[in-house]
């Protein structure tokens, strides 16, 4: 039986592998591609990426063998983790863009305004030409796309929390975020 589960193991890693691959692309390629649309998207796409496949990497030794059969035989339940790290880094990117999330620990951005009344073009701009304001802000957004990617369950806690809270976002501020 232990063989079995060694041999899970190593099939569904090299599945991984290609999960921590296509991560990296969405990271590097807007570093190499510097004009490419939605360079900040994607590298918070792909920082959640690699989030979530250190998450399941740090999980396989605890999985069960019926798991990681299930794992090993499914490319869509083998990427699920990573893309789902992925998505939940967005969410957060734009609680970020939004100014649900504010605070020291948290990073700010330059985000160019809108016409009034505002346009199609203007949400284009918005994704387009958003940027950290500093080299400190991009390294706390990237920390922060791995945390919600290597923890799904602090993103979804804080869309709990959002949604049962009856003061409002105005109140989420870095004690809220960080469970402190």
């Amino acid at each position: 039986m232990n063989q079995d589960r060694t041999a899970l193991i190593i099939s569904l890693s090299s599945r991984l592998m290609w999960a921590l691959l296509l991560a990296l692309l969405f990271i590097l390629t807007p570093i190499l591609i510097p004009q490419i649309p939605l360079r900040l998207t994607l590298t918070c796409f792909g920082t959640g990426m690699l989030g979530g496949f250190v998450s399941i990497q740090q999980r396989l030794r605890l999985m069960p063998v019926l798991d990681l059969s299930l794992y090993a035989r499914s490319w869509t339940v083998t990427l699920l983790f990573p893309i789902v790290g992925g998505i939940l880094a967005l969410v957060l990117y734009v609680a970020f863009l939004s100014g649900i999330v504010q605070g020291h620990a948290f990073p700010n951005f330059y985000v160019p305004s809108f016409s009034q009344p505002p346009n199609r073009d203007d949400i284009s701009m918005l994704f387009l030409l958003t940027t950290p304001n500093s080299g400190a802000d991009f390294c706390k957004l990237l920390f922060w796309s791995f945390v919600a990617g290597f923890s799904e369950r602090f993103v979804l806690g804080f869309l709990r929390k959002m949604s049962s809270d009856p003061e409002g976002p105005e109140t989420t501020t870095n004690k809220t975020i960080a469970g402190d």
